[in-house]
């Protein structure tokens, strides 16, 4: 490791990571603190091959690096560019776009973007270990282009039908957390299990007057509605928290990326949760926290594409 104190900025890691036995050293202190362990066997007979930065198992005797069963794997870009990489997604409240990404580190568009939905992996919440609870805000967005910019077969239908667009649902614990995901309809029945599945029973709700919130949460939450068409605050009814984060996350796709896929939509959700969720702490501490993350999420270019589901079949 660096004699150097850890960084704290940009500027600071960019000097820091420069060398690549500094950045696999950090890695490698972040995914074994308490000894190398073999990804293959789970074995801690290891030995270190310092001519080749590698590890040799003494029981399977199989060979590995750093960067085995993790998002760096079989990546040609090397880790003193990847790690300034991810400061700069766990850091920037607006994202990065994946051709600003590719000027910033001199590689192409291509691999730049590649590279931008793997550390989009690393930062997703593979659980939440409590719901929420207290005082909880619900709404949901549409995201897609504005229908005056589409053409006529692309735009809203007369019942509402959001054709080429994709909905998007949010919760947020005041002062706390936000949970944020697309869902396939915004029917009652949905959005009211997905309000039972993150929200303790007993937990003040503060919804809109969308339709699908008018009844059926009253036996289990002490529900409160704020209807937009008459008001937007009422004392401590309001749902302008969960607002503004969608405020802040279309800010990231229509004012950075411009356009998404779908196909991707979640990953940026993900990005823009995690910044959210550890808005309170330091850009080295989510950065820490974001590369400690990066093993066991491998995924292919195939797999990202939609090309390849995750077991090697044809999506």
């Amino acid at each position: 490791m660096s004699s150097d104190p850890f960084p704290t900025t940009l500027l600071a890691a960019v000097r820091y990571f420069e060398d690549e036995a500094v950045c696999r050293d950090f890695l490698a202190g972040l995914r074994w603190p308490n000894g190398v362990v073999c990804p293959f066997c789970q074995s801690d007979k290891v030995g270190h091959i310092a001519t080749r930065s590698l590890w040799r198992c003494k029981d399977c005797r199989k060979q590995f690096s750093v960067k085995k069963g993790t998002i760096f794997e079989d990546s040609p870009i090397p880790l003193s560019k990847w790690l300034p990489a991810i400061w700069l997604y766990s850091a920037g409240k607006k994202g990065r776009s994946s051709h600003q990404l590719a000027r910033d580190l001199g590689i192409t568009q291509k691999s730049a973007w590649f590279m931008s939905h793997r550390i989009r992996l690393a930062m997703e919440t593979e659980s939440f270990d409590a719901p929420l609870s207290g005082e909880v805000e619900v709404d949901e967005t549409i995201m897609g282009g504005h229908d005056k910019n589409k053409h006529a077969h692309l735009r809203r239908g007369t019942w509402g039908k959001h054709v080429g667009k994709v909905a998007v649902m949010g919760l947020l614990e005041r002062g706390g957390d936000v949970r944020a995901k697309m869902v396939p309809t915004r029917r009652s029945a949905l959005l009211q299990k997905e309000i039972r599945s993150n929200v303790a029973p007993g937990s003040i709700l503060y919804t809109d007057a969308f339709a699908s919130y008018r009844r059926g949460l009253e036996a289990d939450y002490i529900h409160e509605v704020i209807d937009h068409s008459e008001d937007y605050v009422r004392g401590r009814v309001h749902t302008n928290g969960i607002e503004n984060f969608w405020s802040l996350f279309k800010r990231v796709i229509y004012g950075t990326h411009h356009s998404v896929e779908p196909l991707h939509l979640d990953r940026y959700l993900d990005e823009t949760v995690l910044r959210f969720n550890t808005r309170k702490m330091t850009d080295a501490g989510r950065f820490s926290m974001t590369a400690a993350q990066t093993t066991g999420r491998r995924i292919t270019y195939k797999e990202l594409t939609g090309k390849l589901d995750s077991k090697g079949a044809m999506a």
